[in-house]
């Protein structure tokens, strides 16, 4: 350990070393005039140029904040929604909303219009109480809320874990899939003593913190000065809002109206009045109501704001509400040229795909054709007339013939692939059918398909019996949950007419303009969906920009919405008075029928089974409409998708409906209509994925059979089909066994639909042997597009 311990390293050793490679790193004297020194003021400018960059990006961002801010809480921004929602049956809503009532509006003023104006906050609000165990009400108010206020009572015992029941949670985790806007929590019934006021502040907190997202806070609410210091706050809060909902204009109606239009019968004119929020909204787009469905606008009138903020120019214009046609400050019209066409489906021609007359192409090939057949020589015999030989058909023409009568005779697989590829494997099983009968009755029988019974001495109640024994013991109704059974009564090959056998799944192509439903002559598809949504927003942006034909957001106007069924505007009367109606902008394009295709997930609290086809209510962002979905599975790899039969909870599965065109993203809440109308119970989650009819959703089905005799690598089959002609008619389709073997048919034994197999191995006597059959499926088409309408 001696010495020092400085390092010390090994000199670079330049004994072979040449003078010029010594001297290769060094720049000559000429050379040094040639190369520039680098300018340091170049450097400082690009310093500078980089430090004023990023100045004006600070700048930027502050101006854009600034002005948000001051739209949200300025003079020109529409009302705050405050929406109170009572965590639990046993909290007083009321008490909170008369409390919050007085502090805003100065000795009661404005209490009686939903907007309230708060001279000393500089604010303006709206205080709704959402109805505790009315699930549509609570979403609705949801859709709008600026601020959810979850309200909560300390009285409620931890030990029952009462300060959230099980509404209140159900509610939570579906404002939670619709987007949640700012939140706040208020404690209500605090002990009036310090200690115990923060201890049960705590205990409530900590019981609720994982409910909530983290920028929530606990507020108390039990005192003014409590409630002083929440509505401080909520005024100097910078709102988040789901950005789904800034997509669009959007209205609470404030009030509803009905104007009688004698033109035409049924119909009405509705006047909704409320404030513009989100965006501008043009008097030439179409417009959505909640559940009513897609109407025009006939006019716009553009009010004076009926809840100013400075009460001393506008506090007359609150005591009255019979001046409502003296506030008119413009009127806006729309533009026929411009104005959006209310479309919805598509008128099809019956005559489209008629073929009246042969193009010139098949004219000059049919003369081509009779050209060959004359040029061409027959061998006839002496005697014989040209009348006669024209019913003479050649050899080889009756080959051909033959042939192809009998590949119709039975199904066609996929791409013309058999079961096996290549001629030469199959002229292999081919050879010897007669051994391959013969070894088929030889000694290779076991014991068990010894006292197996003969299936052809079988009656039909013996048949089924013995069926369904052998299905009882071979059953893995969850392993294979596509297993159907084959009709005796009816043939295989007229009730599996439209299915057909898939090569490979994955692989095998399968044309998605082939066999289209009447209902595809009726919607709409995009050649490019992505790029027709980026022309539509751009579209919205410029319709937003021209003053003339818009209403700017913040404004308090009056929609006149024509052509709306009387029915319809009765009822949303009625909905006035436990919930707010709410009128959206909608895009070019989103009042036509097409496939949208959704991701969904069952809901945790519904434990019901969800079939495919059957009516839902769907909630996609503001618009709500009927629809029967089809569920299919989710395949990145393949161009073909499975149909599920149900919704399986705990993943995600892929809903697909005929419904009005909407452009992502948009959350979905879709709910299950019970026998009365108005009570409804959330059935699944998820949000808008696409819109594309040419999606390929197969339903899969498996028939089965049980091996008979198996000698080899041949087996005899029964019980998947029960007359020779099936067996003829499912020939080319490939069959498989649940152990993993592979092969096909070859020929029907018997009368009762046994059949010939061969496959690439021994088949146990255990297993079972499987076609898989697949047929294209499509949604089912609504009776009424919208709940309100009738059908």
């Amino acid at each position: 350990m001696g010495g020092s311990r400085a390092q010390v390293n090994k000199s670079h050793k330049t004994r072979f070393a040449s003078k010029s490679s010594r001297n290769v790193h060094k720049v000559s004297s000429k050379d040094k005039s040639r190369i520039g020194k680098p300018d340091r003021n170049v450097i400082k400018g690009a310093r500078a140029a980089r430090l004023q960059r990023n100045k004006m990006m600070r700048e930027q961002k502050r101006d854009a904040l600034l002005k948000e801010k001051r739209a949200s809480s300025g003079s020109n921004s529409p009302p705050r929604v405050i929406v109170l929602f009572g965590l639990s049956r046993s909290v007083d809503l009321s008490a909170l909303e008369q409390d919050l009532l007085k502090l805003l509006s100065a000795d009661g003023i404005g209490v009686v219009f939903p907007a309230v104006a708060s001279p000393e906050y500089k604010l303006r609000a709206t205080v709704l109480k959402a109805p505790h165990g009315d699930l549509l009400a609570c979403m609705e108010m949801a859709k709008v809320a600026d601020l959810i206020a979850f309200v909560t009572s300390a009285n409620s015992s931890s030990e029952d874990d009462c300060y959230i029941d099980a509404f209140g949670s159900h509610c939570l985790s579906i404002f939670r899939a619709l987007g949640l806007p700012s939140t706040a929590v208020l404690i209500r019934d605090l002990p009036s003593e310090l200690k115990k006021k923060n201890d049960s502040k705590k205990v409530c907190t900590s019981s609720l913190a994982s409910e909530f997202p983290e920028d929530c806070k606990f507020y108390p609410a039990d005192t003014k000065d409590e409630l002083h210091k929440f509505l401080w706050l909520f005024k100097e809060q910078r709102l988040s809002v789901p950005h789904w909902r800034n997509q669009r204009p959007y209205l609470m109606a404030q009030k509803v109206d009905m104007l009688a239009d004698n033109s035409i019968s049924g119909k009405c004119t509705l006047l909704l009045s409320g404030y513009i929020r989100g965006r501008s909204l043009s008097v030439n787009q179409l417009v959505h109501i909640t559940g009513a469905g897609d109407f025009q606008l006939s006019k716009i009138e553009l009010l004076k704001d009926p809840c100013p903020l400075n009460v001393r120019k506008g506090g007359d214009l609150m005591e009255s509400d019979d001046m409502n046609e003296a506030q008119v400050i413009s009127c806006l019209t729309p533009d026929p040229m411009k104005q959006e066409p209310l479309l919805v489906e598509n008128v099809p021609d019956p005559l489209a795909g008629e073929q009246t007359w042969p193009t010139e192409a098949e004219m000059a090939e049919a003369e081509r054709n009779q050209e060959e057949r004359k040029l061409k020589r027959k061998t006839l015999p002496k005697g014989t007339s040209e009348y006669q030989a024209a019913w003479i058909v050649e050899d080889s023409d009756a080959d051909v013939s033959e042939s192809e009568n009998e590949e119709d005779d039975g199904m066609v697989l996929d791409e013309g692939e058999n079961a096996f590829n290549g001629q030469g494997r199959r002229d292999e099983f081919e050879l010897d059918d007669d051994q391959a009968s013969l070894s088929l009755e030889s000694d290779g029988e076991t014991d068990t398909q010894s006292m197996m019974m003969d299936g052809e001495n079988l009656t039909k109640e013996q048949l089924e019996d013995e069926i369904r024994k052998i299905k009882e013991a071979h059953a893995e109704d969850e392993e294979f949950p596509d297993e159907v059974d084959t009709p005796l009564d009816v043939p295989a090959r007229k009730r599996f007419s439209k299915y057909r056998g898939l090569k490979s799944f994955r692989t095998s192509s399968w044309d998605p303009k082939e066999s289209l439903p009447q209902e595809y002559a009726r919607i709409f598809a995009f050649d490019n969906f992505r790029r027709t949504q980026k022309h539509v927003l751009s579209r919205a942006r410029e319709m937003e920009q021209n003053i003339d034909e818009s209403i700017p957001a913040g404004s308090y106007a009056r929609l006149h919405v024509r052509e709306v069924p009387v029915g319809v505007a009765n009822k949303l009367n009625l909905v006035t008075k436990t919930m707010p109606v709410i009128l959206c902008g909608l895009m070019q394009h989103e009042s036509k029928i097409s496939v949208l295709h959704f991701s969904l997930k069952k809901h945790d609290s519904y434990i019901a089974p969800i079939k495919a086809k059957e009516e839902m209510l769907f909630n996609l962002g503001f618009r709500q409409f009927v629809a029967r979905p089809i569920f299919s599975s989710d395949s990145f790899n393949a161009d073909k998708q499975k149909m599920e039969r149900f919704l399986h909870p705990g993943r995600f599965s892929v809903a697909s409906i005929y419904a009005p065109i909407s452009f992502p993203p948009l959350p979905l809440i879709a709910l299950k209509i019970k026998d009365n109308a108005s009570s409804a119970t959330v059935a699944a989650v998820g949000s808008l994925r696409s819109i594309d009819p040419d999606r390929i959703i197969l339903k899969k089905i498996i028939l089965t059979g049980y091996p008979q005799r198996v000698s080899k690598l041949k087996a005899t089959v029964r019980y998947m089909f029960h007359n020779p002609e099936d067996v003829r008619w499912f020939k080319p389709v490939e069959v498989w066994s649940k152990c993993g073997r592979r092969g096909r048919i070859k020929e029907p034994v018997g009368t009762h639909g046994a059949m010939k197999c061969i496959l690439n191995g021994v088949l146990q006597q255990h297993d079972t042997v499987c076609m898989s059959l697949f047929k294209r499926t499509y949604p089912k088409w609504p009776e009424k597009w919208f709940p309100m309408t009738d059908a």
